[in-house]
């Protein structure tokens, strides 16, 4: 048995749950969220918690049974908390504004490099211009777009200059070592 899949989701007050068949829409403070999964996975609601059953214990039903149940809780999740990702802007000149909902980087390059957001996500500046702040009730679509943005100068290992997460860690190269006389 899935050690994951097999732990109910609890669905605290002010979230609504609908599943008709192996369709589910969740409805909580911060949104809603809407997922169709495989028919094959068997949804229950019962006393505030959502159960997630498979069939049998083929290969496929085994991974399909903790992913399935991985994805109700990180919507559930996602709707009465959110999501947040946190990058750090490390270099001379680096930063980071905004210019109406799109954050513009200035990252090193000859141009400014734009982003816009995708519906359900949205961008925040820190103090410094140095932090960006990506939020979001989608748990994927926060942690893409954070990859995206961290693709248009990613930290290189010899100065650390680079978009980096918040608490990543960048392993350190030493330079040219001079010439030994």
């Amino acid at each position: 048995m899935s050690r994951i899949g097999r732990l109910p989701v609890e669905v605290p007050s002010g979230v609504d749950v609908k599943i008709t068949g192996s369709h589910v829409k969740i409805k909580g403070p911060k949104g809603e969220m809407e997922f169709t999964f495989s028919p094959s996975i068997e949804l229950s609601l019962k006393d505030n918690e959502v159960i997630v059953t498979r069939p049998s214990d083929a290969r496929e039903m085994r991974s399909l049974h903790g992913t399935t149940r991985s994805l109700i809780q990180n919507m559930v999740t996602g709707v009465t908390d959110g999501f947040q990702k946190e990058l750090q802007l490390v270099g001379v000149g680096y930063r980071a504004t905004m210019q109406g909902n799109n954050l513009v980087l200035n990252v090193g390059y000859s141009h400014s490099v734009e982003v816009e957001p995708p519906q359900g996500v949205s961008f925040e500046v820190g103090d410094r211009a140095q932090q960006v702040f990506i939020s979001g009730i989608d748990k994927q679509k926060v942690g893409q777009i954070a990859a995206d943005i961290r693709k248009v100068r990613p930290p290189e290992p010899y100065k650390g200059k680079g978009i980096r997460y918040k608490d990543e860690y960048i392993r350190r190269k030493a330079g040219k070592a001079g010439k030994v006389a």
